[in-house]
């Protein structure tokens, strides 16, 4: 079975995350705010090695991203994957979840694929859409938010949590599936995976190899925008209700002027 994740370098939320001035994209060069990856992609990764290890075949690691990436893409080998395609070219810079969406698109259809896993969101959009446009634009089944996924030759299944316990879900293969963080638990590299995700292959693609339209991606096409941002302030002194029989008012005249309530 031909497994893709998708994965993505982040910046590390115990950094403070900043936009760049110019444009109002996230800093992802600011020497102050490292790159890890994506933690719910961790999860990602690991339902595709025990998929491998139970029916064959290999993954392969999917990022977008600029050369700093490659730093992701290392860890993601070490975990035990057998190779990884990074989609890297500067037009792409800017690129929302809707163009992002097309050019992963574009570049899962020049590899191939079975399955292509995700985690639920990235923590820094939070968007959640990835998965769905993926799916839509490849013209295959989404099952998404998944926390068991069982393949039984070309049929796949997931249970997908809700309120009064789980859905089942049921499709045929070649499809996309997105994974949530009660899915498994991520394996920790190993120092022998460590030092083999070193010779692990590579390729790097451009635009150009998976036959992407420039006017379709970047910051000058994009489908939203960052209107207006500023420093958060420096965290002030908190505020302390004395309760003199009317200490529920306070709070809640507080809280409606925070906008809470």
């Amino acid at each position: 079975m031909n497994i893709v994740v998708c994965v993505k370098q982040v910046p590390d939320t115990a950094t403070v995350r900043k936009l760049r001035a110019e444009d109002s994209t996230i800093d992802r060069e600011d020497p102050n705010s490292s790159g890890v990856l994506n933690e719910l992609d961790e999860y990602a990764i690991e339902e595709g090695l025990r998929l491998k290890e139970a029916h064959g075949g290999e993954v392969t690691i999917l990022t977008m991203g600029p050369a700093k990436a490659a730093e992701t893409i290392r860890k993601a080998l070490a975990m035990g994957t057998d190779k990884a395609v990074h989609l890297m070219d500067p037009a792409l810079h800017g690129s929302d979840a809707v163009q992002t969406s097309y050019a992963m698109a574009q570049t899962l259809k020049k590899i191939g694929f079975d399955l292509v896993i995700l985690g639920s969101e990235s923590t820094d959009a939070r968007t959640g859409l990835l998965a769905a446009m993926l799916a839509e634009r490849l013209g295959v089944p989404q099952l998404s938010l998944a926390n068991k996924v069982v393949v039984d030759g070309s049929a796949i299944s997931i249970h997908r949590v809700t309120d009064y316990g789980y859905d089942r879900v049921e499709s045929s293969l070649p499809a996309v599936v997105s994974v949530v963080e009660k899915t498994n638990e991520p394996r920790y590299p190993r120092l022998k995976e460590i030092m083999a995700a070193k010779k692990k292959p590579v390729t790097t693609f451009g635009i150009a190899d998976v036959e992407i339209d420039p006017g379709r991606i970047g910051l000058a096409g994009a489908y939203t925008e960052v209107a207006e941002f500023a420093v958060a302030p420096p965290r002030a002194a908190g505020v302390v209700v004395k309760d003199e029989g009317d200490g529920g008012v306070k709070v809640a005249d507080f809280l409606t002027s925070k906008k809470f309530i």
